[in-house]
């Protein structure tokens, strides 16, 4: 099955808050090797004018990957999980993530495509706090391999 072009500009509603915390910071800066004190220690980032951790650049793909199963499990689009490959992903901050943030991400398809015979999928994730202040916002390029 071929994706479907027609989803290009659907957005799909906000998912549920996710409540980003100390811990999954420091976890998640440790398993990246990330050491800046910032990431670590809360007095750390005080001192940079945070009002806790700070999580590393690409913290968000935490939120965003498991946002997309929206459109990933969309059966409509036409997306075979077993031949996705997660091709490319940029982030375009407004500001950082920190610690005690509580994040919903509303997910856009912004291209369905082929060539080659596999599937192109371009999507965009905004990721905001529950009061709407814009965090970040997250592109993703997805490729569903054909069959041959």
């Amino acid at each position: 099955m071929s994706l479907d072009p027609s989803f290009v500009g659907r957005t799909y509603p906000p998912t549920a808050p996710y409540q980003v915390g100390r811990e999954k910071i420091r976890e998640f800066a440790t398993a990246i090797g990330a050491t800046d004190a910032a990431h670590h220690d809360p007095v750390a980032a005080q001192a940079l004018g945070h009002p806790d951790v700070v999580a590393p650049p690409t913290f968000p793909v935490i939120v965003t990957m498991a946002a997309s199963r929206q459109i990933i499990e969309d059966p409509a689009l036409g997306v075979d999980f077993s031949r996705l490959v997660h091709g490319d992903q940029r982030f375009a901050y407004t500001r950082p993530v920190v610690a005690g943030d509580e994040l919903v991400c509303t997910n856009t398809i912004e291209d369905v495509s082929s060539r080659g015979g596999h599937g192109f999928l371009t999507t965009r994730t905004d990721v905001s706090t529950v009061a709407g202040e814009p965090v970040v916002a997250v592109w993703a390029r997805y490729v569903i391999r054909g069959e041959g």
